[in-house]
């Protein structure tokens, strides 16, 4: 029996179809992107970005992206998209950054944010999901971002992440899975990856509702044992002493018996434990957002420092797809990476050839210079 051969191209359809993009930006419209970025007007002093591929790059068109244009200055902008949560889905946020300005203090990082964000007043004070990306400052910080938001307050990653400090274009990509497990991606290449719940020092909203039910449930076991042992039960087959004395000792009373239904090891009468625990996640957890899960994922942007400008922010993505992210990244970033490094060497080899030239001028210069001189002045002597 023949098997059917399913051509490579409906698989990468396919693929496509099962993926879920929430946003997509490659400024491959030229200045229309305009109609979709939004620039902070919250301070008049915000730097200004542009379109551009700068001064070296793979593809004059595909590399354009965002770059700032002005030193010793603040940038924000953002563009916003349909709302979504990621509850109980892989989230994959992924972008190129280019430091041709070789970077010496700045900020190369996203934020992504409510979809209630207020655009036009965007800055530092605005609240933000998940900040990932390169941050460089002097010998010290070269690090890699990731911080998340959690139960209203920003937690980072408490590992070093180290980021690239060349003037190339590079490609960052954030992944968070919903078993709470992340990875951090350089260049297609995978840099750091583990447990949220341990490298951010946090605990999961679920261990902690279990905790706390499991606790409730000990010390509800606990209340009903105590209270069962103030339960006392006359002991019928208890018979007065022979040698009762009722005028000196009062009359007599038969012995009270403790006879709690508790007993250790066994759940407390009339709960059953696990369906117990059950409704109570179900009422407060479902209902609430774990680690890295957010509601109202709405937008995205750059809202960062940077001392001296020229960075360029590219080929961003959002999505739910790992596999997708990592096709979009090799279409991309990969088709220009090597020939954006061939036209930089192009232009060190002509940089230095003109240099090279320049030095030889000054020399010829120099020698004739010294000539003339010495005829000069001989001719001077002369007329003496």
């Amino acid at each position: 029996m023949a098997v059917a051969r399913v051509p490579l191209w409906v698989v990468c359809m396919l693929r496509v179809a099962l993926a879920t993009v929430y946003f997509q930006e490659e400024f491959l419209d030229g200045e229309r992107w305009r109609n979709r970025w939004v620039q902070s007007t919250n301070d008049s002093q915000f730097g200004h970005f542009r379109l551009s591929s700068g001064k070296f790059y793979g593809h004059k068109e595909k590399d354009k992206g965002l770059q700032t244009t002005q030193n010793g200055r603040f940038y924000a902008i953002s563009a916003r998209f349909k709302p979504f949560s990621n509850k109980g889905k892989t989230l994959v946020i992924q972008y190129t950054v280019k430091h041709e300005q070789k970077m010496d203090c700045g900020g190369g990082y996203i934020k992504v944010f409510p979809a209630d964000v207020d655009q036009k007043n965007l800055n530092g004070k605005s609240q933000y999901y998940i900040m990932f990306g390169p941050d460089i400052c002097g010998f010290d910080i070269k690090k890699v971002h990731v911080i998340l938001h959690f139960k209203n307050q920003y937690h980072s990653n408490k590992k070093s992440i180290r980021c690239k400090v060349d003037g190339f274009t590079h490609l960052y990509a954030l992944i968070l899975r919903p078993d709470l497990t992340y990875e951090v991606k350089i260049d297609g290449q995978s840099i750091e990856s583990g447990d949220i719940e341990y490298d951010w020092n946090l605990t999961s909203l679920k261990k902690m509702e279990k905790s706390s039910a499991e606790s409730k449930d000990w010390d509800q076991a606990e209340g009903d044992k105590s209270q069962d042992w103030e339960k006392h039960f006359l002991d019928a087959s208890a018979s007065k002493p022979s040698d009762w004395n009722s005028e000196l000792e009062g009359d007599w009373q038969g012995p009270m018996l403790q006879k709690p239904p508790y007993q250790d090891g066994l759940k407390p009468e009339g709960i059953d434990k696990d369906v117990w625990l059950h409704q109570k996640m179900k009422n407060n957890y479902l209902t609430e957002y774990d680690l890295s899960e957010f509601e109202n994922i709405g937008a995205i942007g750059l809202e960062l420092w940077q001392v001296r400008s020229g960075t360029i922010f590219d080929n961003f993505l959002i999505t739910d797809d790992e596999e997708y992210a990592e096709n979009f990244g090799k279409a991309t970033w990969g088709e220009t990476k090597g020939p954006e490094r061939e036209m930089d060497a192009i232009q060190a080899k002509e940089e230095m050839k003109k240099a090279r030239e320049e030095d030889e001028q000054e020399q010829l210069v120099g020698r004739f210079g010294g000539q003339e001189n010495t005829f000069q002045r001989f001719h001077r002597r002369d007329e003496l």
